[in-house]
């Protein structure tokens, strides 16, 4: 915990915690970081807990996975004091099939998406309670690049989710290329896609699938390519996109709702949704504009991503993040 005995306690529930190793534990751990100083902030599982008694707000992440803990805060504070973080699968999946998770949008006070993009799959009903937080990381130097090779790297646990199929015949496509390396960061966490992975890895030399890696190796292997692919179905809002901007690492990502939120409607390094030709020949230009046989792509992606970092500075982050705690505080001490 942070902060002084006096202070207002917070929970954030998050599903994941530090062994998981992904982005909800990661923004529970920043959040509580960014909180240090005007409340003491604790993470949990699930509420209520052998601590629940100090609680006088709550941050829950997943309207789906934490359901229960809402829906029990709800009920011992009603109307006060919640607010819920809302995920890629909240967004786009689960509030169309889940009644549990409908119901925690109707519980909470406020509901927090994470690109701006996100409100539009909000239902009308709840629609004015949403608020943008973009997430934060800290700004690296960007780092002078080969222009013998072209490296990229695609972070992410395989999951279908993450569609780590697209890369897998993407990177056969290329596989022939000696200048052209695709490596891949992330736990199987479906075994399938694992075998899968180490299928590729034996037809396409130049493809290496690295399993999962600590938080800070991860980071220096963004810092170090040419070019992040996040090629996902289904975003809230990816910490790995704000990671290589935030690095002067260019993005290649799928043209859906969450990462068009992260990094602008007019983004050039978009591909339609699993389509690995699309992406193989991206990768192919971007190889080109490196090597500078044609076209100016990385620079303008370059470009791009630099406009869209401030987005992502940790200052903006604490200060909506602030805003958002002071509004839930006061509705606890208005009840």
């Amino acid at each position: 915990m942070t902060g002084a005995p006096s202070m207002p306690q917070l929970v954030i529930v998050s599903p994941a915690l530090r062994d998981a190793n992904n982005g909800n534990w990661q923004t529970a751990r920043r959040w509580q970081r960014h909180l240090a100083g005007i409340c003491r902030v604790r993470i949990g599982k699930a509420w209520p807990d052998a601590l629940a008694a100090g609680d006088i707000a709550m941050i829950a992440l997943h309207a789906r996975r934490s359901a229960e803990s809402i829906a029990a805060w709800a009920d011992t504070h009603p109307g006060r004091g919640l607010a819920l973080v809302l995920t890629g699968t909240d967004l786009y999946r689960d509030i169309a099939a889940d009644a549990a998770a409908r119901h925690s949008l109707d519980l909470a006070q406020a509901l927090v998406v994470l690109q701006e993009c996100a409100p539009l799959a909000l239902p009308d009903a709840v629609r004015a309670k949403a608020r943008v937080i973009f997430q934060s990381t800290t700004a690296r130097q960007a780092l002078v690049k080969s222009s013998h090779h072209l490296r990229a790297v695609m972070v992410g646990h395989l999951r279908e989710e993450k569609s780590p199929q697209t890369l897998f015949a993407a990177a056969r496509r290329l596989a022939g290329r000696r200048d052209l390396f695709i490596d891949h960061i992330g736990d199987a966490l479906d075994p399938a896609l694992g075998e899968a992975a180490r299928a590729t890895m034996a037809a396409a030399p130049n493809y290496r699938w690295l399993g999962g890696l600590p938080h800070e190796a991860v980071r220096r292997h963004i810092q170090r390519a040419h070019l992040l692919i996040h090629a996902s179905r289904m975003e809230g809002g990816a910490h790995v996109v704000m990671e290589a901007v935030a690095s002067g690492t260019p993005v290649l990502a799928s043209r859906i709702d969450g990462n068009v939120g992260m990094l602008g409607a007019d983004y050039a390094g978009y591909f339609p949704w699993g389509d690995a030709e699309a992406l193989a020949a991206l990768l192919l230009r971007c190889r080109e504009s490196v090597a500078g046989e044609g076209g100016r792509l990385m620079a303008q992606l370059a470009v791009q991503c630099h406009q869209r970092a401030p987005l992502f500075a940790p200052e903006r982050e604490r200060s909506a993040l602030h805003r958002l705690v002071g509004d839930l505080l006061r509705t606890a001490g208005d009840a």
